[in-house]
């Protein structure tokens, strides 16, 4: 699964729907992931929570209506390190994202989040 932003961002989020899946249930907010070190994705997730007091029990909610064991999702941090670890690794390179001009679009990551 790629995604491709408006700003001129590209890079892979999992490796199938069930991957993707289980991002968008540990970290909604991943889109505001890009480029932004640990403490600012903490302060988002933090935003993210204050707007939802009730996310864990709407993910656990919603993770076990589509048949899957709250209990085996990954954290936060697992989500977003494997994001980092799929823009960086050969995934990336084979999922080059590519303009209208022919440039390459920015990575989602361009170093480690820390």
């Amino acid at each position: 699964m790629v995604y491709v932003s408006l700003g001129g961002e590209a890079g892979p989020l999992a490796l199938g729907l069930s991957e993707l899946v289980r991002l968008c249930l540990v970290a909604p907010w991943w889109r505001d992931a890009p480029g932004r070190t640990a403490g600012k994705l903490q302060a988002v997730a933090d935003e993210y929570r204050e707007d939802m007091p009730d996310l864990d029990r709407r993910r656990d909610r919603a993770a076990r209506a589509l048949g899957l064991d709250p209990a085996g999702l990954p954290s936060e941090a697992a989500a977003l390190a494997r994001l980092v670890e799929l823009s960086r690794g050969p995934v990336a390179a084979a999922c080059l994202g590519v303009g209208y001009e022919g440039d390459p679009l920015d990575p989602l990551f361009v170093s480690t989040p820390s």
